[in-house]
């Protein structure tokens, strides 16, 4: 279970979130066998997604960030509900690169530099709203800074992290918001930036044993801070066999026919798999006939 931790200086004029997502990223390892450097990349969005819907107002609302970077790591997609519980995908979860000039995974020559960031926010209108930006680095905190200052206006800094042991389990990961209103003074904008120009990185700062909630007040220390709320998110995966059917029936009697004959013809069913958890969901001849009615 992550922690998620959301404060706001005494102005109302910046927000700061925090998750420890740890549990999440550990559960996306086991899920997708990803390799160090996909771990960290899918990790990095889907923490991100679960802190932006978080953001999000009403209960039947979601978020979805899709990342086509035109990497060998392929499509990354990674949704959230409105408490920031999530589910990911990756179309390439192995991939196996040198590590970057730094040292560090090279998430960026994974999932690419030269695509795409597109956020999808179905929040109750006729329309979900889509905003889509070039990646700025590929490095995937960078770009969701981008994509709200492009897309919504908000001034924005993002950080993400995600340390992956030598085996290959994840030893922690998490990241922070900071967001700005249209009223924050210079005062609080340059204070901002000292904060965060004084911070380790995230991962480095969870090594030390830093808490969520210690992270929000020093992303806001000197600007009289409060604690706002908190929540606990997790990788939840909300695929049901009455959703896979609604698919298949969507199909149409012309090709559930196709199926049918196939499954006879070869003694098998139709297996339809969870891209998000992996769960296969089995239909007979029969049960398939009984889809065309």
């Amino acid at each position: 279970m992550g922690i998620l931790k959301r404060a706001i200086s005494a102005d109302a004029s910046v927000v700061a979130m925090a998750v420890d997502t740890t549990d999440i990223v550990s559960k996306i390892e086991n899920i997708h066998k990803t390799s160090a450097v996909n771990t960290a990349a899918l990790g990095r969005l889907t923490t991100a997604a679960s802190m932006i819907g978080y953001s999000l107002k009403n209960k039947d609302d979601s978020v979805t960030m899709r990342l086509d970077g035109k990497g060998p790591a392929g499509v990354l997609i990674a949704v959230s509900d409105y408490k920031g519980n999530v589910k990911s995908y990756i179309h390439n979860p192995v991939v196996e690169i040198p590590l970057n000039k730094h040292g560090k995974l090279d998430v960026a020559g994974s999932v690419g530099r030269d695509g795409t960031l597109t956020v999808i926010k179905d929040i109750g209108m006729k329309e979900p709203y889509t905003g889509t930006i070039p990646l700025v680095s590929g490095e995937i905190a960078e770009d969701v800074a981008a994509y709200f200052a492009t897309s919504e206006q908000v001034p924005t800094v993002c950080g993400l992290g995600v340390l992956v042991n030598p085996d290959l389990s994840v030893n922690c990961a998490g990241g922070y918001l900071v967001q700005l209103l249209p009223f924050a003074s210079d005062a609080v904008i340059d204070q901002i930036e000292k904060n965060v120009n004084s911070l380790k990185s995230v991962t480095q700062m969870m090594t030390d044993g830093i808490t969520m909630e210690e992270l929000v007040l020093k992303l806001l220390d000197g600007l009289d801070p409060n604690i706002l709320d908190e929540a606990e998110v997790e990788y939840r995966c909300d695929c049901s066999e009455d959703r896979v059917t609604r698919a298949l029936i969507s199909l149409g009697n012309d090709e559930l026919s196709e199926m049918i004959e196939e499954n006879r013809k070869e003694n098998k069913n139709t297996e339809v798999q969870c891209h998000f958890c992996n769960k296969v969901y089995s239909f007979s001849a029969d049960d398939l006939e009984k889809l065309k009615k």
